[in-house]
């Protein structure tokens, strides 16, 4: 018997993979952070979140808003006004995205500490 079924993350149909890969990508997790603290606009989060281009944001806002996870909410203003939120679904990642924030603050020392190991002496020296 080999333990793979129905729900194995091994499977390309498993949903347990689809979610892995939906948050693996860089942005995801940070983008979806920057979102829960309310209703946020696009500059917002390109104040707040260090490092991202408006275009990455965009596609990374778009891929969250067709997998269900944020809500974009275009008000009929001039100037026009445009803001995100989680939704219920996206909801449910927050407490997820926290016990894993916990455990890089906790072990992420250790983790640097393997890859310089792993790096061997030649690559401390430079």
């Amino acid at each position: 018997m080999s333990g793979f079924g129905p729900g194995d993350p091994f499977l390309a149909d498993c949903p347990a993979r689809l979610a892995v890969e939906l948050i693996a990508d860089k942005w995801t997790v940070v983008v979806l952070h920057g979102v829960s603290r309310g209703p946020v606009r696009h500059g917002e989060l390109v104040e707040l979140i260090g490092g991202i281009s408006r275009k990455v944001l965009t596609q990374t806002l778009r891929r969250l808003e067709a997998h269900g996870l944020v809500r974009r909410h275009a008000y009929a203003e001039v100037p026009p006004r445009v803001e995100y939120e989680l939704t219920p679904l996206g909801t449910t990642l927050i407490e997820p995205i926290r016990a894993l924030t916990e455990w890089a603050r906790e072990y992420g020392d250790a983790v640097l500490d393997a890859l310089d190991a792993a790096a061997g002496p030649a690559a401390r020296n430079d």
